[in-house]
Formats: structure tokens, sequence, C-alpha cells
């Protein structure tokens, strides 16, 4: 494998696409969002996100394909790749591995606010699209995504304001890629 890899994993509205775009620009990374993926191929199904996973629980084909373009960009090297299994993916490839979480509320404000939904649909999409993956990661892949120990760094979004979060993840990053160099 030539080159870097950083893991940005977490929740749904945690702020994984938001800080791994600025933290990619930064270091010269590329950056690979399987969220942006996952919510394509609903709209491109005509499907809500809620409608899709439900589909996913019983068709891993989704997921896999997702999954399989995720980690042989990985293998390339070179890139930042945000999505809730990224870290679990990376398993086996020298790379540093970042979760980031906020409370269940401050998440849920955030997806309304970015989608311009209504936070009380917001919610109810979360709970349902957080369960459903929760089970069929651990069906299909044995991954319990609860199991923040693969993690190096694990970060709460919400301690701090968005320039203030940046800063940290954007030297903690950079300090990793200091020391593969």
């Amino acid at each position: 494998m030539a080159g870097v890899v950083i893991t940005i994993s977490g929740p749904h509205g945690a702020g994984k696409s938001t800080y791994a775009r600025h933290i990619a620009s930064k270091l010269g990374l590329r950056h690979v969002s399987a969220g942006m993926l996952f919510r394509k191929a609903a709209s491109e199904k005509g499907l809500s996100l809620k409608e899709l996973s439900g589909i996913c629980e019983t068709d891993a084909g989704i997921d896999k394909a997702i999954d399989d373009r995720t980690v042989e960009l990985m293998k390339e090297g070179n890139v930042l790749v945000d999505a809730q299994l990224s870290g679990h993916l990376a398993r086996g490839i020298d790379s540093f591995k970042i979760y980031l979480t906020a409370p269940l509320q401050v998440r849920v404000e955030r997806i309304a606010k970015r989608d311009g939904k209504d936070v009380r649909e917001i919610m109810e999409e979360t709970l349902s699209r957080e369960a459903s993956e929760r089970r069929r990661f651990k069906e299909f892949y044995g991954f319990d995504i609860d199991d923040l120990s693969i993690y190096d760094l694990v970060y709460n979004t919400a301690l701090m304001p968005l320039e203030s979060n940046l800063s940290v993840l954007e030297r903690a990053s950079r300090e990793y890629v200091r020391s593969r160099r």
C-alpha cells in the first residue's frame, strides 16, 4: 500500500463528512464518503434512506459494493475515508482510525438542518436507520459498531465550536501523517 490512510467513523450527524472534507483538503488526501454514496443510491432508486436501509437488511449487495470499493481505495493509500464502518474495514491496513460522536439530539438537529427536514421526522428516520445498520453490520460482517476499542481517537464533536474541533482533529491527523513519513 502506498501512502497514508485515515478513517473517520461514527453515527449519522456526528460530523464525519464535514471534518473529513476539511482534513483531507488540508493534508492533500483524497476524500471518500460512503454516506454520500448511500444517499446517492437511495436517491437514484427513488427511495428514502429508511426504505433503502430496510432493503439492505435482507440484501447485502448495496452495502457490499460500497464497502468493497472503499477498501480498494484504502489499499491505494493517500485517502481519508468517512464511513460508519471505515475503521472496521481498515483492519489489517496501516491507518489512523478516528471515531466521531455527539449526543443523539445534536446529531438529529444537524441532519435536519442539512437536509431541510423536520427534526421529528429525522429523529424517527435516524433511530430506524441506525437500528437497521446495527443489526445488518452484526449479521453480515460480525462487526459490533458500538465497540470503540478499535479506534485510535474517539472525539465528541458537540464539545466545542466547529473551528475548534477542526483544529483538534486536523492537528491529530497531521501528527499521524508526520509520524508515518
